[in-house]
Parts: structure tokens; C-alpha cells; sequence
């Protein structure tokens, strides 16, 4: 048997292996949090949409929520506006929320369209403020003072949460066979713009569908335990007391915080996954091990 038909056997068998969950997810809708590092690489971006474009083709309703941190990093430095962080954390004054919202809901938002609609299928891009589909609030952010042990209000400027979100336009839009790509940059009922955390907001938005899957694409495999082994799985009570122990640690903490805040919502399960392994979507979703660690209520 020569290696071509070999070959033909195994791209078979992969697909006899995807097949049911292809079908448990018909229908269903699965929100993928694309991350500013996992963006970095244009072989990668390609590989993603590729991914989005055939859960499309496979009856699955994908909606694509995207960040940009290093890039608006980039474009404020370009622009001579320095960035101040308070606690780690960017603060957003009149000016930088203007080049947060032409950076996110514009450039980066318009390159993943261009990339989804290239693999044949119709991505449109939005933000929180199209349709009214998301208002924010204000972020209110205490931090305990390390000298004076006193806690604090930190004031992040145009930093907000999402309090409302509205589906109607994303239901049109699942209808319609068109693939939203989300910014999350949203409007306040005060009449200012907001930037809200992405993994906040693709959180809000999978609450607020009742998702089936959440996936967070970051740069690591998933929460390791102690010995730096991938968990495979986890409830929420499990992944409390992985933070508590503190084998959760560092930035995996807000994330896995996120990750409960949105089965809490109503999404049936949150996967942390590496967006830097090739078709790490389609691994996570049509394979029987997936990729990375879910977390389910």
C-alpha cells in the first residue's frame, strides 16, 4: 500500500471520529475568545479561520470575540501616548479609549473578517455598540494597598463591565448564516465609550446565548497541576480550590475566575486552550480528548 492512500485512510478515520460531535453540536453555538498573543502569527491566523469557517460548514454556530492588547500597546507608543498601569492594569483615559476603539473594533476586527471570509464563509464585524448589543458600566476595581494593608477603589478611567447584554441582532445574525466577530469595546448609558476586558466580554456574550462551549485561546496548554501536568477536566468547587491552594496562580487566576463567572451565566462549559497549536479549535471540539482543560459546573 503506498503512503498516499495510507494517508487517505487516516484523513478517513479522523473524519469518522469526528462525525458525532459534529452532530451533538449541530445547532448548537460555541463562542471562541481569540487572543492578542495567539494573533501574532499569520500562518496561525490562517489556521484559525479555517477552524471558525468549518464548525460554520458543520451546522455549528461560532462566535468569534477577539482581544488586542499588544497591538493597542503598539499603536499608542506609535502615537506618543503613554500607557499608565495601575496594579497591572491598563488605564484608559479620553484619549487611549479612542485608540483602544479604533484598534480593536477597527484593524484587528477587520483583519479576522477578511481572514474568516477568504475560507469561504461570511464573517461580519461588530462591537458592544452595534445594535445595542452590549452596554457597559464603569469597572469598579479594590485592591489592597501592600504598605498601608488599606483597600482601595482603583480608578482605570473608560475601563468597564458588561451589565446588559442583548442577543436579538446575534440571533439574526445566526439565522442569516453570517459569522459575527466581536469587539469588545461598548457603549455606557452615561454617553461614553468603554473597554472591557476581552475574556470578560466573550463571557457576557456566551452567558447571555447559553453557549454550549466558551473556549479561551491563550499561550499556555490549559490549568497544570502541581508537577506541571495538564488537567484534563475540572468542576468549579475543583477549580476554587486549585486558586485556594495555589497551584492556580498569576494571570490564570482572572481567567479561571472568568471561566466560573460564565458557567454561572448559564454556559454549559469553559475550555482554557493553547491558541498557538494548529486547529487547537477543531482538536478541542471533534476529538474525543479535545485540548485543553474544561471547566463544566
Amino acid at each position: 500500500m503506498d503512503a498516499h492512500s495510507t494517508n487517505g485512510e487516516q484523513q478517513a478515520a479522523l473524519l469518522a471520529e469526528a462525525l458525532p460531535f459534529m452532530q451533538a453540536y449541530e445547532n448548537k453555538t460555541v463562542v471562541v475568545k481569540y487572543g492578542g498573543h495567539a494573533m501574532g502569527n499569520a500562518a496561525l491566523g490562517k489556521t484559525f479561520a479555517r477552524d471558525i469557517a468549518l464548525l460554520k460548514q458543520s451546522g455549528i454556530n461560532p462566535i468569534v470575540v477577539h482581544g488586542g492588547g499588544p497591538q493597542i500597546g503598539a499603536m499608542l507608543s506609535k502615537m506618543g501616548i503613554e500607557s499608565h498601569f495601575e496594579h497591572g492594569l491598563r488605564v484608559t483615559d479620553q484619549r487611549t479609549v479612542e485608540i483602544v476603539e479604533m484598534v480593536l473594533a477597527g484593524s484587528i476586527n477587520k483583519e479576522i473578517v477578511a481572514l474568516i471570509n477568504a475560507e469561504g464563509e461570511w464573517a461580519i464585524g461588530l462591537c458592544g455598540k452595534d445594535g445595542n448589543m452590549v452596554f457597559a458600566e464603569k469597572a469598579k476595581k479594590t485592591v489592597i494597598d501592600p504598605d498601608s494593608h488599606i483597600e482601595r477603589v482603583l480608578d482605570l478611567g473608560f475601563v468597564g463591565e458588561p451589565v446588559e447584554v442583548d442577543r436579538t441582532l446575534l440571533d439574526l445574525l445566526a439565522r442569516s448564516e453570517m459569522i459575527p466577530v466581536l469587539a469588545p469595546v461598548a457603549p455606557g448609558r452615561d454617553g461614553h465609550t468603554y473597554n472591557i476586558n476581552a475574556d470578560t466580554f466573550a463571557g457576557a456574550i456566551a452567558g447571555a446565548l447559553q453557549a454550549s462551549r466558551l473556549l479561551f485561546l491563550t499561550d499556555v496548554p490549559g490549568v497544570l497541576d502541581k508537577s506541571g501536568t495538564l488537567i484534563r477536566e475540572l468542576s468549579v468547587a475543583e477549580a476554587k480550590t486549585l486558586i485556594r491552594d495555589g497551584t492556580v496562580t498569576g494571570g490564570m487566576i482572572p481567567k479561571v475566575e472568568t471561566c466560573i463567572q460564565a458557567l454561572d451565566r448559564g454556559v454549559e462549559g469553559v475550555v482554557i486552550l493553547n491558541g498557538k497549536t494548529r486547529h487547537a479549535v477543531l482538536l478541542e471540539l471533534l476529538t474525543e480528548h479535545g485540548a485543553g482543560t474544561l471547566i463544566v459546573p
